[in-house]
């Protein structure tokens, strides 16, 4: 193809034909540009397909952790949820010690009846107006949601959310912020019970329950309108 092209242009030259050789070189200047933007357009159109194919794969993923983050949550606020309830009715029976209670044989056998195992009795003295000082420990285990971001932070790194719709991308960012909150609360509550801090980790537990039940309607929103960003 290069040599026609040459080829036209020494006899345009050989036979003194300016005129035609000039709308020539314009001509074939104008085919050149055609093809570049041809290129160009090609080119455009495989990236514009892949970034297209990344969103997708990127928002199926994010849209994956947070159904699993999800059903994690729900079964840490239903453990967690029962302690604080468990701990709040255990702070109107205990003796300012965790380990010791002053209460009626009637009502300990209740409290156990409503939370087994939470409380494990080792000895007990008869009080008057029948009363009883019971010793022992509470036996407490949390439950660590486990919640991840592994699939946001990995879609930050390559600068796909760049390309995310900003309501989307807002939703986003405030529901894995929360998240990190909830976790730095699951850790204090933790410390507090190992402590065994009780009122700091009643206290610490009123704040989960709140952040949970927001973190719950965020993934569940999110999940519904997830698709938008593309």
């Amino acid at each position: 193809m290069i040599k026609f092209f040459r080829s036209i242009r020494k006899n345009l030259l050989s036979e003194g034909n300016t005129k035609s050789y000039f709308k020539y070189a314009i001509g074939e200047i104008v085919l050149v540009v055609i093809g570049i933007l041809i290129a160009l357009s090609i080119n455009n159109w495989s990236a514009n397909k892949k970034s297209s194919h990344d969103k997708e794969v990127v928002i199926s993923k994010i849209k994956d952790e947070i159904f699993n983050n999800s059903e994690q949550l729900d079964l840490a606020m239903l453990v967690n949820h029962r302690i604080l309830k468990a701990y709040k009715d255990y702070k109107t029976i205990y003796n300012g010690d965790l380990s010791e209670l002053i209460t009626t044989p009637k009502k300990l056998a209740k409290f156990q009846k409503n939370y087994p195992k939470f409380f494990r009795i080792k000895d007990s003295i008869q009080l008057d107006n029948g009363l009883y000082h019971y010793s022992g420990g509470t036996f407490v285990e949390l439950e660590i949601p486990d919640i991840t971001s592994i699939a946001w932070e990995t879609t930050r790194t390559i600068n796909i959310t760049n390309e995310f719709d900003y309501n989307c991308l807002y939703q986003l960012e405030s529901m894995y912020n929360l998240q990190e909150r909830l976790q730095r609360e699951v850790d204090k509550a933790a410390e507090a019970l190992q402590r065994e801090e009780m009122e700091d980790l009643i206290r610490i537990l009123e704040i989960m329950s709140q952040l949970d039940l927001q973190l719950k309607t965020n993934y569940d929103e999110m999940l519904q309108t997830i698709n938008n960003c593309k």
